[in-house]
């Protein structure tokens, strides 16, 4: 009964700061991302439309296939691979979402090596 009493505040506490997950309303739209490589602040822009993504990131364009394995994880495939390296598929998964932006967490697929960054809707 003692660790009923002790467990029940604990669980309660934890349920209140649990990520809010409203993925389904990034599956569409303009969208600008932020991601640290090695120290250095990244940005892009990109469009989806449910399982095409067209992004534009360092003066190149690029537009890859997204593939939902669920509401709140994809795949993304470029479509026109230049080299080895381009042609590995990532995983991307989306860890929590707020009003227009979500923080998700990215690497290629069969990958141990994850980062993180931040997505914001533009439109």
């Amino acid at each position: 009964m003692k660790k009923i009493l002790f467990l029940l505040p604990l669980a309660l506490l934890m349920s209140c700061y649990e990520a809010e997950h409203n993925c389904k309303d990034f599956k569409n739209g303009k969208f600008k991302f932020e991601f640290d490589v090695n120290g250095e602040k990244k940005a892009g822009f990109f469009e989806r439309k449910d399982s095409i993504e067209i992004e534009t990131f360092e003066g190149k364009t690029d537009t890859s296939t997204v593939r939902w394995v669920s509401d709140c994880e994809y795949i993304l495939q470029k479509k026109h691979p230049k080299n080895r390296d381009e042609k590995k598929a990532i995983g991307m998964k989306i860890l929590s979402t707020s009003k227009d932006s979500y923080t998700f967490e990215y690497g290629l697929v069969d990958s141990e090596e994850k980062k993180r960054g931040t997505v914001t809707k533009v439109d």
